[in-house]
């Protein structure tokens, strides 16, 4: 068969030359840039962005599927999507009307049913042209459905461009990426570890994860050298990611690496890619937080940068007296936000602190606006009469021009208070600064000032998840307990109403895993509480933090975190001993391949097949601070799927139930 005259093209992101490669190195300094500067280019034809198509954008279409939906969510708001051209956008298998004047660009993954559903849209002659571009690359079976069908409904003409993007990766932070969001479940904890899984299906998850990871580092343009664990599933990514990176390398015409391309991004040496298995630390899924990002991602459910809280709100009854009304807001926590980036690793005491701060702020300046305005005697006028004012009131006129600025600092002070006020609500009824302190002192070995019973016995703190996850990190990182002791603690936890096939499954766990995180693994830590919170204790604070411990935590490396510390320090520690590595750039695979470099590493990916958590990722942004003077680190945390404890407990739980 004769395919049509249009083309694959890949992603012109994607570095193609040695001279532009060092350019594209320059240009966007971290990952998330880049797939947001891609996306970009996406949506303007795949061309590159000028001031005359910035000013004048052509107005189109986008279809996307729930995997590109994910992709653009935390990037692009509807704003920027309209400042595009984007007049319209609609999901993929949505029924979407005839727009026969308008070009659509199609964001979708190369599946079977999106492919069918696109050939549909060629028959009902849905648009004027056609651009479609692939989340991962196409096969060339698919892409020979595409050109038939073209052909069988006579729009060969309309189908402008087909390209394949390489972003099947959600960028979250600019240093935090993940796979998957909708369709988690299908590279779950649970999903890698449940009894019953077949050869072919775990060969599906392992080809899922390396085609994302692929997508990485083609959009960084880098290839890096991988280091992973023996015998797990991170040891299956390292080998069918090492040999899809090499034969790309290899192949000179079609390489999306070039031979002489920019190592990374801040240094002339390569980045160091660290493969880890979830099984190395699950107490850290489980541990309950103090840092305002994990907190929310906890107790509120974090998802894709995003936030939904119930707020209650006063309505008026039909006779007329007020009731109280539950109602659902959302709220986007993104890097614009200067508040968020400085304070969403911080603990939730001084982000309760730096919101009162910044509301008194606030107050003070809007005070000023108020009394200027009154002074010159237009309180309560319009603003545009104050134009009319004489040049003396320059000091008035500027403070009204700060006035959106103000009003756009008043929302996001009104966010992060309904937020945190969320967060101390939860704090106070499941008393999870208890929670936190005893875990704290488990994982390090400290005397506890609380048994553990007692806790469990309390019918005032925390839910029944709540007591699960403590005894769970108990289990994993305290002293060790006899069967008995254990079967004692499982019939308490069943007396106050906990599902207790997490605990089973963790004990067969720790009875065959090859315990790599030996409960040693996670000392060094430590935990102080300084009392009386000072800044909120005024009786105009809008926290009333009575009854909370103000903990102060000693900074401490989680497993991950000693890890990555091993293997770009060079150390000789005796977890990293037998690790792998790989080389993708080397001729040939040699799987007794030897570290070749002799000097520290600057950069490193770290990735976590089966799931990852915000407090894992603080510790990593912890340590790259702490080393910030010493010798500068850049660490990227990605994993499979981001989990909250809740979530996490349930996989384990269906564990549990199938033994």
């Amino acid at each position: 068969m004769e395919l049509p005259p249009f083309t694959r093209k890949v992603n012109p992101e994607v570095p193609r030359l040695g001279v532009s490669t060092c350019h594209f190195v320059k240009m966007a300094a971290t990952l998330r840039e880049k797939q947001a500067a891609a996306l970009r280019r996406m949506l303007n034809f795949n061309a590159p962005i000028t001031k005359a198509s910035s000013n004048e954008p052509q107005w189109k279409i986008l279809v996307y599927d729930r995997f590109g939906q994910d992709i653009i969510s935390p990037l692009l708001t509807v704003k920027e999507l309209r400042d595009l051209g984007v007049t319209l956008h609609l999901n993929l298998h949505s029924d979407r009307d005839t727009i026969p004047d308008v070009p659509v660009i199609y964001f979708v993954m190369p599946t079977d049913d999106n492919v069918q559903r696109i050939c549909r849209d060629f028959e009902n002659q849905l648009y004027e042209s056609y651009y479609l571009n692939f989340i991962s690359a196409i096969s060339r079976q698919k892409l020979e459905d595409i050109a038939s069908a073209s052909i069988q409904y006579s729009c060969v003409a309309q189908v402008s461009k087909i390209y394949d993007q390489y972003l099947n990766f959600i960028s979250l932070e600019d240093d935090l990426f993940t796979l998957r969001h909708q369709d988690r479940d299908a590279i779950s904890y649970y999903a890698l570890n449940r009894g019953d899984v077949k050869d072919t299906e775990m060969e599906a998850i392992m080809d899922m994860i390396v085609d994302s990871l692929f997508s990485v580092f083609v959009t960084l343009g880098v290839v890096p050298i991988i280091r992973s664990a023996r015998g797990n599933a991170a040891e299956m990514v390292a080998e069918k990611l090492d040999k899809k990176l090499r034969e790309n390398v290899r192949d000179a015409r079609n390489s999306l690496f070039t031979a002489d391309s920019a190592p990374g991004q801040f240094s002339f040496q390569r980045p160091l890619l660290v493969l880890l298995d979830r099984n190395l630390d699950l107490a850290t899924m489980l541990h309950h937080t103090w840092t305002y990002q994990a907190l929310a991602h906890d107790v509120l459910d974090l998802k894709l940068n995003r936030v939904e809280i119930e707020e209650s709100t006063n309505v008026q009854s039909p006779a007329g007296s007020p009731r109280p009304m539950k109602k659902k807001k959302s709220y986007d926590l993104n890097t614009n936000d200067k508040f968020w980036h400085i304070q969403k690793g911080s603990p939730f005491p001084t982000v309760a602190e730096a919101v009162q701060e910044e509301l008194d702020a606030y107050r003070t300046q809007e005070d000023k606006v108020k009394s200027l305005k009154a002074a010159m005697g237009i309180e309560g006028e319009d603003d545009s009469a104050i134009s009319m004012l004489s040049d003396n009131t320059a000091k008035l006129t500027s403070a009204v021009n700060s006035l959106p600025e103000l009003l756009e600092k008043k929302r996001l002070i009104d966010m992060h208070t309904n937020i945190a006020t969320a967060l101390l609500e939860q704090v106070k009824t499941r008393k999870l600064d208890i929670y936190f302190e005893c875990e704290e002192k488990l994982m390090s070995k400290s005397v506890q000032d609380k048994s553990l019973m007692e806790l469990i016995a309390d019918p005032e703190a925390g839910t029944p998840n709540d007591k699960v996850r403590l005894f769970t990190i108990a289990l994993i990182c305290g002293p060790h307990m006899s069967e008995a002791e254990i079967d004692q603690y499982c019939v308490a936890l069943t007396e106050a109403g906990c599902d207790i096939s997490p605990v089973q499954y963790v004990r067969r766990w720790k009875a065959y895993a090859k315990m790599t995180a030996a409960p040693s693994q996670y000392g060094g830590g430590g935990i102080s509480s300084t009392g009386m919170f000072a800044n909120l204790v005024s009786k105009g604070s809008q926290f009333v933090m009575e009854g909370v411990k103000n903990l102060v935590v000693k900074r401490h490396n989680l497993p991950a975190t000693r890890i990555v510390d091993a293997l770009m320090e060079l150390k000789s520690y005796q977890d990293v001993e037998d690790y792998r590595y790989f080389d993708p750039k080397l001729l040939r695979a040699d799987s007794s391949s030897v570290p070749r470099n002799k000097s520290p590493f600057q950069e490193a990916f770290v990735f976590v097949v089966g799931g990852g958590n915000y407090i894992e990722y603080q510790n990593l942004v912890d340590y790259a601070k702490s080393k910030s003077l010493t010798s500068p680190k850049k660490i990227w945390y990605g994993c499979s799927d981001l989990v909250n404890a809740s979530l996490f407990l349930k996989q384990l739980g269906h564990l549990g139930k199938e033994i």
